[in-house]
């Protein structure tokens, strides 16, 4: 018989963590877009922790754009969730910083973000959804997306129109105006929301546009925990440790970590509870995370991916990638920033240690999707900058070898933005890998000109996929380790 769903505290064992405070006494202060896994084990968690050192109405209205899967389940446990931390031994926490979410109503989303109650709008909305934000602001008013939503002001449907709607409203009615908080693993990402605001709103009002140049903070963030997506596998853990049927539970690793600049000028909670750090400026934890954590992940992706292993763990438990992924690691550490108070051997042995966790079932094909919106900041801009420095740029050129090689196996188009685009080169090129490396790294805004034209670099590219493809991987991986 199936167990009843999580709807309440009182009949939970023991061993689950709870709410240390009255969850449905406190009022509702950020409304966050995109209810995704990440948050829901991330910023609400930290939350959670802020919640329960000093309280405030500082809860969670979640929302989705257009899936309604998870704001119905939320809906129907009263806003409570199970966080399954994996390690050695599991560990479940009911979360309670969630109040009411709405799911596929972007007028709903619109009034929700005009309330006075609301200081913060976050939104964890994926590389993706910004790449298509950003195609919008930079094209002209007669651009589909564009047009859309200035033909109907009132009834805006994406994040960029929402936020803009908002703040018009908040403006006209002489009510303060949110934070906009990106939570999203984007490169200064406070910067990027901020230049998608302006320009969407420029185009609606550039009085408007000033205002919220003027008044509107955009804080950026770096943040990190592995999330791996929820299966089957975490419902059914998730009700053997909860006696609950909690279909809005979420599975993460025991480590979390938010990079934060602290500037909100209507308050915020005391997420410094939770872990998080305050900075005057995060770009230098980003660029670590980014190229260190997130590049080395690419590079086991499209590995692990080659080489049939499913998981971030059972690449780490492949001696050769492992030393590679080492290797990454050390070169991206090269490019970053010094005397920023970063330790990038620290980091990079933290790191080592995170992945090879056996419990996280972190799938090497969800992180090998949206390669063109990912690999410009974790390994081409890195790789350019080790070329400008006279560094090592080889284990960028490795890893590039690599995804190429991966997409000449693909049938279809991968799941990327520019998808079809890529399964086009790569059947136009055929066998010739000169063509193939050349014609990807030159498409708009993927790699940095100096590095997509430096022929050291396409060289080297080209000489390993060709090794790749006529001998294999691991024949191309032990002459790398050799070399």
């Amino acid at each position: 018989m199936m167990s009843p769903r999580l709807t309440g505290l009182a009949d939970l064992p023991p061993g689950v963590e709870r709410p240390r405070y009255d969850h449905a006494a406190l009022g509702i202060g950020i409304l966050h877009l995109g209810l995704g896994a990440f948050h829901r084990a991330h910023q609400a968690v930290h939350t959670d922790d802020a919640l329960a050192a000093e309280g405030g109405d500082w809860r969670i209205l979640g929302a989705n754009l257009r899936s309604r899967d998870i704001p119905k389940a939320l809906n129907a446990q009263n806003g409570l969730f199970t966080v399954l931390e994996r390690s050695v031994s599991d560990r479940a926490r009911v979360i309670g910083a969630h109040g009411p979410a709405i799911g596929g109503d972007a007028a709903a989303i619109l009034r929700a973000a005009c309330d006075p109650a609301i200081r913060i709008l976050s939104l964890t909305v994926s590389e993706k959804a910004y790449g298509i934000d950003r195609t919008a602001m930079d094209a002209d008013p007669a651009h589909p997306a564009v047009a859309a939503d200035l033909a109907q002001p009132q009834a805006p449907q994406g994040v960029l129109s929402i936020i803009v709607a908002a703040l018009a409203a908040r403006r006209e009615a002489g009510t303060a105006p949110f934070a906009v908080l990106s939570c999203d693993n984007l490169p200064d990402n406070g910067a990027l929301l901020r230049a998608g605001v302006l320009g969407f709103a420029r185009r609606r009002d550039p009085g408007l546009a000033g205002w919220i140049a003027d008044h509107v903070a955009f804080p950026a963030t770096m943040v990190d925990r592995i999330t791996p997506a929820t299966t089957e596998r975490t419902l059914t853990d998730v009700e053997a440790l909860t006696g609950h049927r909690d279909l809005a539970a979420v599975e993460t690793e025991p480590f979390s970590q938010w990079v934060i600049e602290d500037h909100f000028p209507q308050g915020r909670p005391t997420w410094e509870a939770g872990g998080a750090l305050f900075v005057q400026d995060v770009r230098p934890h980003e660029a670590m995370k980014l190229r260190m954590l997130n590049g080395s992940h690419s590079l086991i992706a499209y590995a692990g991916q080659m080489l049939d292993l499913p998981h971030v763990r059972d690449a780490m438990a492949d001696p050769a990638l492992t030393a590679l992924v080492r290797r990454h690691m050390q070169a991206a550490g090269a490019t970053l920033p010094r005397g920023a108070g970063l330790d990038p051997e620290a980091y990079a042995a933290a790191l080592l240690a995170r992945f090879a966790n056996p419990a996280i079932a972190h799938q090497t094909r969800q992180i090998a999707m949206d390669g063109t919106e990912k690999l410009p900041q974790r390994w081409f801009a890195p790789a350019a900058e080790a070329l400008q420095a006279d560094g090592d740029a080889r284990p960028f050129a490795f890893a590039t070898a690599i995804w190429l090689a991966w997409l000449t196996t693909q049938e279809q188009a991968p799941d990327d933005p520019r998808g079809p685009a890529l399964l086009e080169l790569a059947r136009k090129a055929g066998e010739d890998d000169d063509t193939l490396t050349r014609s990807v790294l030159a498409l708009p805004g993927l790699a940095p000109p100096e590095l997509a034209g430096n022929a050291g670099f396409t060289q080297a590219v080209r000489r390993t996929l060709t090794h790749i493809r006529r001998d294999g991987l691991r024949a191309a991986m032990a002459t790398e380790l050799a070399s």
